[in-house]
């Protein structure tokens, strides 16, 4: 039996400095947890995480980073709705 393709997903995470991080993954348990241990991207080696704010689910990698380039070039205080847009 083979085992299930992980899907990718869209995460953000708010760090100790008031920012948001924003990344992608396709297991996001162990993406936090190398952010949280100082293995995780440079931004978040140097400001490190806070919490992990939520995440959105995407079925490819390809769309997943297309989310993430949005998010980016989003307000501060839109991020939080563009993770969640999907919701409901």
């Amino acid at each position: 039996m083979q085992a299930m393709p992980k899907r990718w997903c869209l995460y953000l995470i708010e760090c100790r400095n008031g920012s948001f991080y924003a990344g992608i993954t396709n297991d996001l348990e162990a993406r936090y947890a190398a952010h949280v241990a100082g293995r995780g991207a440079r931004y978040t080696r140097a400001n490190p995480p806070l919490r992990l704010i939520g995440s959105r689910p995407y079925p490819d990698r390809a769309s997943a980073t297309r989310a993430e380039h949005a998010i980016r070039r989003l307000p501060r205080a839109a991020k939080i709705g563009f993770l969640h847009a999907g919701d409901g």
